[in-house]
Order: structure tokens, then C-alpha cells, then sequence
């Protein structure tokens, strides 16, 4: 799924729009015990009640494709009978009214589910009636020829309200508050099945995790059976280890900045659309050819890529570069530059000693103070111009 056809999932989850017809919920302590259970029609709760939880569901579809947000396809032996993808198609097929499946979905939850506190687990079923589309991409909302029938889980952690004073207004007094039970933001989802080109894919799953760092690799294999992707941190870490491996020797100030450039200006030049840019084994070696790695180093790149990264591993460009700073750190000092002003710093032998030289041009602060640099700055000139 792309940002265009989860957002469009997302505005599902409005009053005005809602196609949820079911919820369940569990609700589970730190000792993986079954405290409460919810078993209700949406449409049943009660005002106040359905914002909170659209608040949740959109949440649980939001944040970026590739980092937040990841595509998974089920191996093709999760789809035969016994399958995860079959069990959630047996879910899906339910309408969540079957008990004894929904039961057995709480179970496999809380058995691979690591979490040493208090939890919420929120099912639902919803019935998306799919507008037709003219050729000019206005949606026409009498010509549906499909129904996108589907489930999403959500996972939020219940953690008890911060102890403080509150105003009483039936006694006209500040007193101590009651310590409530808070159901916060889920901290992984999945929706299932996936929404591709404005139809159902049965063949994948939109997972969301909140941690970008941890996906929760075994959560993922036994309850989904999907192989987990890299998480965003394990993504750079990687790459960072597949350039310092490649280049050895060769892995200098110059070329290192002149890959994260190239980088930039790739995810500059798709930023309108709706897929994030992703870089292939074969992707990521054109653009060390092009960044000037000698063949030479290239040689151990294959089976340096598969060492880091995994053989058929790709790589999201947002998640292995930063396009709001570079990040120049020795052991005692650390620079950050504007990607777009990069090209101001530079490496100078300077009485021997390899140095970053940085022009100190316009106004010079130190700790918010400005500071003369033996030339005037513009707003210098200005004031006497003015004088």
C-alpha cells in the first residue's frame, strides 16, 4: 500500500464515513491474564466513545510507508489451510462474530505479545464500499463495483493517569485526582487485507509499529507468519556498515558526503509521489558506481550486501539518510549542516593536521550570543546605514 491508498482507508475512520460494523476488545494485565472483554456492534457505542477510538485507528495508519508503516506478503505455505493468512481469512469471513475465533486470536496475541504491562487488544471488522473512479480521477459514489471487507488490530499499551491536584466543581474545591486506567496510542497494528491499486490483496499485510527501531520481529513471525523487514535504525546501520566495508581505505569525507547527496537529491526528485523510494541490491551499487567507488571495492559488494543487509533486502532511501542535516561528529565535537549548504565545509591540511574548515559567514552565534567575526555582518552595515 502507498500513502494515497492508506489515506484513503484513513478517512474511513470519520463519523461521516465509518464502515466499521464490529468491534471486540481485550483487555490484558501485566500477567497476561484476560481482565475484561468487548463484543459489540461499532455503530452501538456511544458518541464520545467512537472518537476515541477513530483517534486510535487512524493513528494505527499513520507515520511514514517504509519506517512506520511496512508491506508484508505472506509466504505461500502461511496461505494453505493452518496458515496465519488463513486463519485471518477464516477472522475476516466471521465478521468477528464467531467467539471461538476470536478467542483464539486474543490467544495468539497474548502468547507472542512481549510486554511486561497492561494492555488493550481492539479488533474490528469493516465493509469499505469502493467509489468508482472517471477518468479524470473524481470519484463517482454511485458507480462502486467493489467492497474492500477487512480487519485491523490494534495494540495500546493501558498505563495508569499521572497522580495531581484537580478542581472539583460539585464541591467547589481543588483536591487530590482519582488515578484512572488511560488507553493510549497503540504501539503496533495490522491491517489485513492489504488495499492495493483500490483493491483487496489477500496476499499481504499493512503492519504498523510506533518504535521504528523495534518491530518485534517474533511477534510478526508467529502471529502474521511474515518475515520482518529491517526496522528504519537497522536499515541505516546497515548501510552505514555496507559503505565502511566497501570502501575501506577509499571510505573518505568526500565520497561519503557525495553518496547522502545523491540520496537527497533522489528523494528530492520523487517527493510528489506516492511510493517512497526504495534502492534495490543492484540500486545501491549503481549508486556507489556513481558516487566514483572504484571497481576495485566493488568486487566484495555482493557478498557484502548480503553480510548486512540480507540478499533480497532493500533499502528505503528516508531511512538511510537524513535530508534535514548532515551530522559531522568527531571524538569532541559535533557539526550539523544544512544538507543544501554541505558544500561549505571542507577537509584542509593545516600545519599538518587534517581539519574541517567551516567560513564563518553572516551572523555568528555562541550559545545565542553574537558574536564579531573582524568583518561586518549585513545587519551590521544596515544599522549604520541607518545611523
Amino acid at each position: 500500500m502507498n500513502k494515497k491508498e492508506i489515506s484513503e482507508i484513513k478517512k474511513q475512520f470519520t463519523p461521516e464515513n465509518c464502515s466499521i460494523t464490529r468491534i471486540c476488545g481485550c483487555y490484558v494485565d501485566g500477567e497476561k491474564n484476560k481482565k475484561t472483554e468487548l463484543k459489540e456492534a461499532f455503530l452501538s457505542l456511544s458518541e464520545e466513545e467512537m472518537f476515541k477510538y477513530f483517534e486510535i485507528f487512524r493513528k494505527s495508519l499513520s507515520g511514514t510507508v517504509g519506517k512506520n508503516l511496512m508491506n508484508m506478503e505472506f509466504p505461500l505455505d502461511q496461505e494453505a489451510e493452518g496458515g496465519t493468512q488463513h486463519f485471518l481469512m477464516r477472522l475476516r469471513s466471521s465478521k468477528l462474530t464467531d467467539d471461538e475465533l476470536v478467542e483464539n486470536f486474543y490467544d495468539r496475541i497474548i502468547e507472542n505479545y512481549d510486554y511486561p504491562e497492561n494492555y488493550y487488544i481492539i479488533l474490528i471488522h469493516g465493509v469499505y464500499d469502493i467509489p468508482g473512479k472517471s477518468s479524470d480521477g473524481a470519484e463517482m459514489f454511485d458507480a462502486s463495483d467493489e467492497i474492500y471487507d477487512h480487519i485491523m488490530c490494534c495494540i495500546c499499551p493501558v498505563k495508569l493517569s499521572k497522580a495531581g491536584l484537580c478542581y472539583n466543581a460539585e464541591t467547589n474545591s481543588i483536591q487530590d485526582r482519582i488515578r484512572d486506567w488511560i488507553v493510549e496510542m497503540p504501539e503496533v497494528a495490522f491491517l489485513f487485507p492489504q488495499f492495493n491499486d483500490r483493491s483487496t490483496d489477500i496476499h499481504g499485510v499493512l503492519y504498523y509499529s510506533k518504535n521504528t527501531n523495534e518491530l518485534r520481529d517474533i511477534f510478526i513471525d508467529e502471529l502474521l507468519g511474515c518475515t520482518a523487514p529491517l526496522s528504519a535504525g537497522g536499515q541505516k546501520d546497515s548501510f552505514n556498515a555496507l559503505v565502511e566495508e566497501t570502501l575501506g581505505d577509499d571510505c573518505n569525507y568526500d565520497t561519503v558526503m557525495n553518496i547522502h547527496e545523491k540520496l537527497n537529491e533522489l528523494i528530492e526528485s520523487q517527493k510528489d509521489e506516492p511510493e517512497p523510494v526504495v534502492l534495490t541490491k543492484s540500486e545501491v551499487k549503481r549508486l556507489f558506481e556513481d558516487c566514483g567507488v572504484e571497481d576495485e571495492k566493488l568486487q566484495s559488494f555482493d557478498e557484502q550486501y548480503e553480510i548486512n543487509a540480507g540478499e533480497k533486502s532493500s533499502l528505503v532511501a528516508s531511512n538511510i539518510t537524513n535530508t534535514r542535516r548532515f551530522e559531522i561528529k568527531t571524538p569532541d565535537v559535533v557539526v550539523h549542516v544544512d544538507p543544501e549548504r554541505a558544500a561549505l565545509v571542507e577537509t584542509k591540511l593545516i600545519d599538518g593536521v587534517k581539519c574541517l574548515v567551516i567560513p564563518m559567514e553572516g551572523d555568528v552565534e555562541l550559545n545565542g550570543i553574537r558574536i564579531h567575526t573582524g568583518e561586518k555582518s549585513v545587519s551590521d552595515e544596515e544599522d549604520s546605514l541607518d545611523e
